[in-house]
């Protein structure tokens, strides 16, 4: 994968809004539906996707800043964590001895167990005497903003090569974290195994947004159907809705869809929050201009008299 800060267009010095923003308008303009059959617009979508899953997890992205791993999130470095497990460190001898410098450069007094049993104080790791629980494994998933609210699975690879499928819960925060119990690194002498952490990241959608158990949409209307009503298709996560939109409503107009947020706890679920934009055409026409023109010359008001302005 090409430099994620460069596929995002923001610096390395981009906020967590910043990487979100810039997600959210490339997003919008690559996204499939936008572009159905352009396999090339697909391809930008995927790419954007995987640069903001990658940069919005803080600890990839500070070691990608720090030269540890590459885009791929593949390390660049020495692997501690294969010295723990059998490898050794290049240059010791993996038996104890009397502490001499051997020929070869290594030496025959220090071994990889010696130096975990003093750090970690195991005692004699290679007597077997030893017990200590496995670590726990850290991965993340990203999933997409309607399927964390509907609930979904995914398979996820554990850094020794395990598959698991999980269970996203319907409703899932951004941030969760589910822990796998016992999924982690085998444990010391016999004791237990670790636990997997499994932290979810949701991607954002390109026009809904979240706060706490409702669900919020800006949606453009066009100037006859504020002032005369209408009934409009809206979104919803649960698929497109009919929605009466009143007469004389304004930019800023908020209207409720029951029961059409982020599911809770048993049967309870949020409201779909919808805020009405007025939007004039690109490019309004003469009928449209003097139409306004006549109207108010005979209907003056000022909209910010109330702001003191």
């Amino acid at each position: 994968m090409r430099d994620p800060y460069s596929v995002l267009g923001v610096g390395r010095t981009a906020s967590a809004d910043d990487l979100k923003k810039a997600y959210r308008k490339l997003a919008k303009q690559y996204h499939p539906d936008m572009h159905p059959g352009n396999s090339t617009m697909e391809t930008k979508f995927k790419e954007v996707s995987t640069a903001y899953d990658f940069l919005s997890d803080p600890e990839r992205r500070a070691r990608y800043d720090r030269g540890e791993i590459d885009a791929t999130g593949q390390e660049k470095g020495f692997n501690f964590k294969n010295a723990r497990s059998g490898g050794g460190f290049g240059g010791f001898n993996s038996r104890a001895g009397t502490g001499r410098q051997k020929a070869g450069g290594g030496f025959s007094g220090f071994s990889a167990e010696d130096i975990f049993s003093d750090l970690f104080g195991q005692g004699d790791v290679r007597g077997g005497s030893a017990k200590m629980k496995g670590e726990d494994y850290h991965v993340t998933v990203t999933v997409d903003f309607l399927d964390a609210l509907k609930g979904t699975q995914r398979e996820i690879t554990l850094p020794d090569g395990r598959k698991l499928k999980i269970t996203i819960p319907k409703g899932t925060e951004d941030g969760k974290t589910l822990r796998l119990k016992g999924q982690g690194q085998a444990g010391l002498g016999g004791a237990q195994a670790g636990d997997a952490q499994c932290k979810i990241k949701i991607r954002p959608h390109a026009h809904f947004t979240r706060k706490g158990r409702d669900v919020h949409l800006d949606l453009p209307v066009t100037l006859g159907e504020a002032i005369n009503g209408a009934k409009i298709n809206v979104p919803t996560m649960d698929g497109v809705v009919a929605l009466k939109i009143p007469e004389g409503s304004n930019t800023g107009t908020s209207l409720r869809l029951k029961g059409k947020g982020v599911p809770g706890g048993g049967d309870f679920r949020g409201d779909q929050y919808v805020t009405l934009k007025v939007v004039l055409p690109d490019a309004p026409d003469h009928d449209l201009r003097k139409a306004l023109e006549k109207w108010e010359k005979r209907n003056r008001y000022d909209p910010r008299a109330k702001m003191g302005l």
